[in-house]
């Protein structure tokens, strides 16, 4: 059984920065791999940020390098997403993503079968 529950999405103003939160419910000890995605209205899930179990390999896409960071605390069961210099096109709904027996850190939305239910990020101009 796994459950994945985000939170600290909301409204904020360009420029400015949110830290969202994955708590992972998990029976294993196995290596896991986790990421961000995100939805915007009318468009498809896009890759935002992965993270390896042991948090050596990181992986973003081009359009938040520099601007977001993505961690994990295994002990306490949780992935980061830390959103600097936030933009109006960064608005969508944020989803972390699980996927089991991983060393890696995988960057398309098929390669995790596990999802939270989102949290909404909204940036205003």
């Amino acid at each position: 059984q796994v459950q994945l529950v985000e939170s600290g999405g909301g409204l904020v103003q360009a420029g400015g920065s949110l830290r969202l939160s994955c708590v992972i419910s998990v029976l294993t000890t196995n290596p896991y791999a986790m990421a961000w995605f995100r939805q915007a209205p009318g468009k498809e899930r896009e890759f935002v940020a992965a993270i390896s179990w042991d948090g050596r390999i990181t992986r973003y896409v081009d359009f938040v390098k520099g601007r977001f960071t993505i961690s994990r605390i295994n002990a306490r069961n949780t992935v980061y997403l830390q959103m600097n210099s936030l933009k109006p096109e960064d608005t969508a709904v944020y989803y972390c993503g699980l996927r089991l027996n991983n060393v890696g850190a995988p960057m398309t939305p098929t390669e995790y079968p596990y999802w939270g239910q989102g949290t909404q990020v909204t940036v205003s101009s």
